[in-house]
């Protein structure tokens, strides 16, 4: 499933360093998490040297910020070149509308999908055609590895946030005024949740989300309450592993601090933080 396709998942799924992290392939992520101790150990310090851009034997915060936001952008392409290949029947390395139809809808034409039926990507019919205009930068009525990226990852590219923001506006702000109201942002999930849940929410909703403090959420405040921002969060995860591993206080990340603390950098269960891959080469292994 695509990032475009759980929309509303993405944004707590995307905290964690699983996520960051696996830039490697996702096959070779989940083959690493079977390794030993010792050999996940030895393979990130083999990993060190690409981070350390100076080569100074410390790892800086901009460093490894650069490291995480190479990570999102690896992830993407990845994503987007595994699915490319599942949908792309005849195998020429591009998708048309109709293979896409086939592959996400199971149909062969849009009559097939009536024009108000939502689809799995949480889409109208019509929203998915515009986004695929949008992504089809020539024009040429077919997506190419780089068009199709875009295409499956609108919420890292900025000429797809518009149709984000939209999708939400249409699926959560119910009276039709064109914002999102406190009970139109919880919406069903409050009769699901407990009274410390609701206080929790509404202190988010008033005090992060509605940044001019009118009530409600426009279209500018729903756009920061549904597409993180990578810098951001690559900041925060940045200072997150230097206060678990930066034992000396010096800011910087020795190799041997990252490696006395490599359970946090790979597959950490306990932190709630992991996977720091790469893809290494034959002969390093």
């Amino acid at each position: 499933m695509s990032v475009k396709h759980a929309l509303f998942v993405l944004v707590p799924c995307i905290i964690g360093l699983t996520y960051y992290f696996s830039i490697g392939s996702v096959k070779e992520s989940e083959e690493f998490d079977k390794l030993s101790p010792e050999e996940s150990k030895r393979r990130l310090e083999l990993m060190l040297p690409k981070m350390d851009l100076n080569g100074d034997k410390f790892i800086d915060r901009l460093e490894l910020k650069d490291w995480i936001m190479n990570s999102f952008e690896k992830l993407s392409i990845e994503e987007a070149h595994e699915r490319l290949t599942e949908a792309d029947d005849n195998r020429d390395g591009v998708l048309t509308w109709s293979e896409y139809l086939q592959d996400a809808f199971g149909v062969d034409t849009e009559e097939e999908i009536g024009q108000e039926d939502i689809t799995d990507s949480g889409m109208l019919l019509q929203e998915e055609k515009a986004m695929w205009a949008a992504a089809d930068k020539d024009g040429d009525g077919i997506l190419d590895a780089r068009e199709f990226e875009v295409f499956s990852n609108p919420e890292e590219h900025a000429v797809m946030h518009p149709f984000l923001v939209n999708q939400t506006l249409r699926e959560k702000d119910a009276n039709k005024d064109g914002v999102v109201d406190f009970e139109e942002y919880i919406g069903e999930r409050g009769s699901q949740q407990d009274k410390a849940w609701l206080v929790a929410e509404k202190d988010k909703f008033d005090h992060e989300l509605d940044s001019n403090k009118d009530g409600v959420l426009d279209a500018q405040e729903v756009h920061a309450w549904v597409i993180p921002v990578n810098e951001e969060i690559a900041a925060e995860e940045v200072d997150h592993l230097f206060s678990l591993t930066d034992d000396n206080h010096d800011d910087l990340l020795s190799y041997d601090e990252i490696l006395d603390h490599h359970d946090v950098f790979v597959g950490s269960e306990a932190s709630n933080y992991g996977d720091l891959r790469d893809h290494w080469d034959d002969d390093e292994l």
